[in-house]
């Protein structure tokens, strides 16, 4: 058990707050704008003193964050990847200057690493959050297109050996071996310079490698690359509904409690009417609620959800609906009376302007 509860939960509102939030997205954007303007070689050295303070500055920031997260949760912090990633990177900023030994290259890799932490911007967007997770969700999927893709290729590499790779009179360059009938086969699987390829092994005497050629094409790009881009769009939708159900549930929890809210007030209320009711002895519990109805006004909130359960609520709901008619009455005849009002002042003032009869001028 921990005894600094209150101290901790006071940690945990402060570094879940929005003004937290948008302090570390200005600090993480800052520190990729200082990271950008530092590779221009004449700037970073006039202002290395500058930089290496800004570094070491962002980077006491950093650490500062990782503390007091691991301080608030040391357990539930490993379990966000994010988090995770966040350490890893910040132990490498620590690691690599004072163990590698060329230390000034070293820390120029620090810096490139620091680079990562840009990546802490996800955290703070749902979309990208959302894009993430659907990027995780399809790797296992994307893994198995991924194996038959190799085999696809494995197979057409060794036929494409066999035919074409003959050291004698076939085109070695790109089916003399293996590792060059992979690195032709993808390039024929991304369509990039796939005419080049087949003007070669026409120019070598293969004249029917054309076959070889828009089989492999229409079954590496057409089948695989379009089921692999298939595979993102799925899981794509997918996260896309998972975060939809997820907001309508957190609307629909916003609404429940709201609602609960009311129900404590009208109990409350209740509880009060019934406690004057003892002291008071109405004569009956109509009584008693037409005195309620008093109280009533047509802007009090009223839950509607069990209208054909409870008679009594009926009447008080048609009350509600009764004081709203009355009070759009009211307005309306006062805005009638302000019409008849101002039309008697026109009237009045247009007989004021009018001249004079001849009898009265004389």
């Amino acid at each position: 058990r921990r005894k600094d509860t209150k101290f901790c939960a006071y940690l945990r509102r402060l570094l879940g707050s929005p003004f937290f939030a948008f302090l570390m997205i200005c600090i993480v954007s800052l520190n990729a704008v200082f990271l950008a303007v530092e590779t221009d070689y004449r700037l970073r050295l006039s202002s290395s003193t500058f930089f290496a303070l800004t570094d070491s500055l962002i980077l006491s920031i950093y650490t500062s964050e990782f503390l007091l997260k691991l301080y608030v949760d040391p357990i539930g912090y490993w379990k966000d990847g994010y988090n995770v990633l966040d350490a890893v990177i910040l132990l490498l900023a620590f690691i690599l200057p004072a163990f590698s030994s060329p230390p000034a290259h070293s820390w120029e890799v620090a810096k490139g690493l620091q680079a990562l932490r840009i990546l802490k911007l996800i955290k703070y967007s749902s979309g990208m959050r959302i894009v993430m997770k659907a990027l995780g969700q399809m790797v296992k999927t994307v893994t198995y297109v991924l194996i038959l893709l190799f085999l696809l290729m494995f197979i057409f590499a060794i036929l494409g050996h066999g035919l074409y790779g003959h050291p004698e009179n076939g085109d070695t360059e790109n089916w003399g071996n293996m590792e060059a009938a992979f690195f032709t086969l993808f390039s024929l699987f991304t369509v990039d310079g796939w005419t080049d390829i087949q003007e070669e092994l026409e120019n070598h005497g293969f004249t029917n490698s054309h076959v070889f050629m828009i089989v492999f094409i229409l079954l590496g790009f057409f089948v695989f690359f379009h089921m692999f881009i298939g595979v993102v769009i799925i899981k794509m939708q997918d996260s896309n509904q998972k975060y939809e159900r997820e907001c309508k549930a957190t609307r629909k929890a916003a609404i429940w409690a709201k609602k609960q809210v009311l129900l404590k007030k009208q109990q409350e209320e209740m509880s009060k009417i019934t406690h004057q009711r003892k002291s008071i002895q109405y004569r009956a519990f109509s009584e008693m609620v037409d005195n309620f109805k008093k109280t009533l006004h047509h802007t009090d909130s009223i839950i509607v959800e069990d209208f054909c359960v409870s008679l009594r609520f009926i009447d008080l709901y048609l009350t509600v609906l009764d004081l709203q008619d009355e009070s759009v009455e009211r307005l309306q005849e006062l805005h009638c009376e302000m019409l008849g009002v101002l039309s008697r002042i026109l009237e009045s003032m247009e007989g004021k302007s009018q001249p004079l009869p001849e009898k009265i001028e004389k």
